[in-house]
């Protein structure tokens, strides 16, 4: 008879505490959150339930019940009406925007809460593309000079942490050489790094009227057969100046994320997408599935591959059931 047996470790659920190898906390969170003009606004993604795009009067009274759950970072997007976009996303970089202005009283507000942005030209495009558009083709060094300006503008706005989601080549090193020469090298840099060209962006397009206007961005975001090609992203960016690196989606991707967090001592995030978090809400309405539970391990799968930091739109609830 064999006298190994594991299920005495699982006999007791003080013994499975006792051994649980990986565990989930509030502190890995970082919330998303949207934001749109006006006052008193609160309108429910309807392909995201439970998230919703939130005037700046009422995203202030979500980051504070936000913090009395015990998060500490958000990330903020801006839904922008087309009156605000042009071809070279212009509004991005303009200080008094109602995207940098927020970010701003944000900070001002919550001194002690992680403030991340995201950087990429498609929020502020008429073209819905992360870089330059000509003749179909996406420029990316002429695209580098508007995410420094863009970068910048976040920099002075008060942001913690700057999120290149464009996939331009050389985009963070040239970034970096912006903040620094301009007096903000204490700004960080969280890289999307592995980002790839994944159907799960789906319900976040939504929420930023962001889809590109023509074809796709399979020519900028990796391919989702290829693997070596996160390293090769992962060297770039960290040689160029990235003080983390992000993989996203992150649950198709597991092994992705396992991959760098095996081959590189920076801190690695995972970004737990839109599509994924409307999937196990779809299916938790549906009665197909215990939404609660099936979230919990989902976000315990992201951090046993490796994640230190989870982007992810179950932060919220994820942290009233860690609390209790």
């Amino acid at each position: 008879m064999n006298i190994r047996r594991p299920r005495r470790n699982r006999k007791s659920a003080s013994i499975r505490a006792m051994i649980e190898e990986t565990t989930l906390s509030i502190n890995d969170f970082i919330y998303p959150l949207f934001l749109i003009e006006g006052l008193g606004k609160k309108e429910e993604i309807t392909s995201m339930p439970g998230i919703y795009r939130f005037s700046l009067d009422l995203l202030l009274k979500e980051i504070q019940e936000c913090v009395n759950l015990g998060i500490k970072g958000f990330c903020i997007f801006p839904s922008l009406g087309d009156n605000k976009k042009d071809k070279y996303a212009t509004e991005s970089y303009n200080l008094n925007s109602l995207y940098n202005k927020a970010l701003l009283k944000i900070k001002t507000q919550f001194k002690d809460v992680v403030i991340m942005t995201d950087i990429a030209m498609d929020p502020y495009s008429s073209d819905g593309h992360d870089g330059i558009v000509e003749n179909g083709e996406i420029l990316n060094d002429e695209t580098l000079e508007i995410l420094g300006k863009m970068a910048l503008a976040q920099a002075k706005s008060g942001a913690d942490i700057l999120g290149p989601s464009d996939m331009m080549d050389g985009r963070v090193g040239y970034i970096r050489k912006v903040l620094d020469e301009a007096g903000y090298s204490q700004v960080s840099i969280m890289s999307y790094t592995a980002k790839y060209a994944s159907a799960f962006y789906g319900p976040f397009r939504d929420a930023l009227d962001s889809a590109p206007k023509f074809g796709d961005k399979k020519t900028y975001q990796m391919n989702p057969a290829n693997t070596r090609e996160a390293l090769i992203e992962a060297d770039l960016d960290i040689e160029e100046g990235a003080d983390m690196i992000m993989v996203k989606p992150a649950l198709a991707y597991l092994d992705i994320i396992k991959l760098l967090k095996d081959n590189y001592n920076v801190p690695i995030s995972a970004y737990n997408v839109s599509g994924e978090y409307a999937m196990i809400k779809a299916a938790d309405e549906k009665g197909w599935l215990d939404g609660e539970k099936a979230m919990m391990e989902s976000l315990l799968s992201i951090k046993r591959a490796g994640a230190d930091i989870i982007i992810t739109y179950f932060a919220k609830e994820a942290a009233r059931l860690l609390n209790k």
